[in-house]
């Protein structure tokens, strides 16, 4: 159980410390912990909206089709965990003195989606029984890592939108970008569970996605970094 259970945090561990190093000027470990606790605390809430959801939209039971699993990735689980991650980012940075920094939304709503995606990791990992090493492997490269980016795009967009441009359409993307994201990477690996073949091909598009997003989130690393520089 302990290796278990180290398998499954260690990826989260390990990037919340890399994005705590790159800040320029780092953060309190408190409020860091603080943003962690809140991406924890949002787990069971958002359990409990995704089930209703996912009982209004598929009442018969798991969706048939491609377009209904897309829809699933979209509106049952992109939506919900994007908007609970921004509600706790919200609370987190309102009376936060320390958030003063262009990079440091990325800090915090990494650490936010990162609190939320070790626990999520746990569940999915203690429940897979003697395949959980695969498990675990897969979504060290793959789920965790994508929640990390999420993260980044809307800590990015929290931070142009609070202190570069104070615009609704701004505003609007800071949900926008990772709920986007994150519904992309759902939908291409739930269609496994439809179709194999279609299956196979999203999987290979899925890690070509993933590969790009990694990309696309160190940019916006790179580009806060720089206007903390000026």
């Amino acid at each position: 159980m302990y290796l278990m259970l180290t398998a499954a945090l260690l990826p989260a561990v390990l990037l919340g410390l890399y994005i705590w190093r790159r800040d320029p000027i780092p953060e309190p470990a408190t409020w860091i912990l603080r943003a962690f606790i809140a991406g924890v605390a949002i787990c069971i809430p958002v359990a409990f909206a995704e089930y209703g959801i996912q009982h209004v939209l598929f009442p018969t039971g798991a969706p048939k089709t491609l377009f209904g699993t897309t829809v699933q990735a979209f509106l049952v689980a992109a939506l919900p965990e994007e908007a609970a991650k921004l509600l706790a980012l919200w609370w987190v940075l309102r009376k936060n003195p320390y958030f003063d920094e262009h990079f440091d939304g990325i800090v915090y709503a990494v650490f936010v989606s990162l609190g939320f995606a070790a626990i999520e990791n746990v569940s999915y990992v203690v429940s897979a029984g003697e395949g959980w090493i695969t498990v675990a492997a897969l979504r060290a490269l793959l789920s965790v890592p994508g929640h990390y980016a999420f993260g980044i795009l809307m800590g990015y967009c929290y931070s142009v939108f609070h202190f570069i441009k104070h615009t609704p359409a701004r505003g609007a993307m800071v949900l926008l970008m990772p709920v986007m994201a994150h519904g992309v990477y759902d939908a291409l690996a739930m269609s496994g569970s439809i179709d194999p073949l279609a299956g196979g091909i999203s999987f290979v598009v899925l890690i070509y996605f993933c590969i790009k997003l990694q990309k696309v989130a160190q940019k916006k690393i790179q580009h806060m970094i720089s206007l903390e520089a000026k």
